[in-house]
């Protein structure tokens, strides 16, 4: 059974149970270089969102909001402590190095993670999108032959249950409200729009890792049902806007001009003290 079986939660830290690369060591060792890969990017994914997330925190529209942002926040950076630690298990590098020690060209997160928060509606728009996306995910990573992985997944996927239905509530709460708060979320469904193929494109790395890991293109038809399923019951329309371009090698290099803006906010004191502890 894997280590991580007997925690509550991907974030729980407490004396004794917090997440550590000795905890990967003992459920996978080291990661096989492509695997690495692999985790890189949905850790990436996960500690952008984290970060865009973690700014709500005291200027949501409701005290309530703050606290649950903040809360997804918080599953995120623990889904990306696991996945970073495990991928840097591979390079003798620790989950901290990765974060902070990595310029915006060496990570790996799709666009859609890194847009702007914009208004509230806006941000909405992004979790509904990517919590439909990594809930499909993280259901068939569960199967995954990488126990590490499989395990990862397993603790995931009971807070994406959470991140996804917060984020469809408040779908139907703005869709089906005034005027001005079906406008918003409706303007973000646009805004956000254009990046979702970059989410279901697969790349060679995926036929490396058969059985492994998740081929994006395989998520696209459930993820997209379910989300035109909630828009309908919102009385939203589905955007008709062209995708954002894709790279011939996805997640490999492409990134938006957000990128640089978050690392910076979040890498400058890391930088500042390296090595400094608290």
């Amino acid at each position: 059974m894997s280590a991580f079986a007997s925690h509550d939660s991907a974030t729980k830290q407490s004396a004794g149970v917090a997440i550590t690369a000795e905890d990967i060591a003992e459920t996978g060792g080291k990661a096989p270089e492509a695997v690495a890969q692999y985790a890189l990017r949905l850790g990436d994914d996960a500690l952008m969102l984290s970060q865009r997330l973690g700014w709500w925190i005291s200027r949501a529209p409701e005290l309530e909001e703050d606290i649950a942002l903040g809360n997804i926040a918080l599953d995120l950076i623990g889904h990306a402590r696991f996945l970073l630690t495990y991928a840097g298990s591979a390079w003798g590098r620790t989950e901290d190095e990765l974060a902070y020690f990595r310029n915006e060209e060496e990570f790996r997160s799709v666009r859609l993670v890194e847009q702007e928060n914009g208004d509230f509606g806006q941000t909405i728009a992004r979790q509904m999108l990517f919590s439909f996306y990594q809930y499909e995910l993280y259901s068939a990573l569960q199967s995954s032959t990488d126990q590490t992985l499989a395990a990862i997944a397993d603790k995931a996927l009971k807070e994406v249950e959470y991140h996804q239905d917060h984020a469809a509530q408040w779908i139907l709460r703005l869709g089906l409200g005034t005027e001005e708060s079906k406008r918003r979320i409706q303007d973000g469904l646009y805004y956000m729009w254009p990046y979702l193929d970059e989410l279901f494109a697969d790349e060679p790395l995926h036929d490396e890792l058969e059985g492994i890991a998740v081929r994006p293109s395989t998520l696209r038809e459930r993820t997209m049902e379910r989300v035109t399923e909630l828009l309908a019951q919102a009385e939203l329309e589905v955007p008709t806007v062209a995708q954002a371009r894709i790279s011939a090698a996805p997640r490999d290099g492409a990134y938006s001009e957000y990128r640089g803006y978050i690392l910076a906010e979040m890498q400058w004191l890391a930088r500042q003290h390296p090595g400094a502890t608290w």
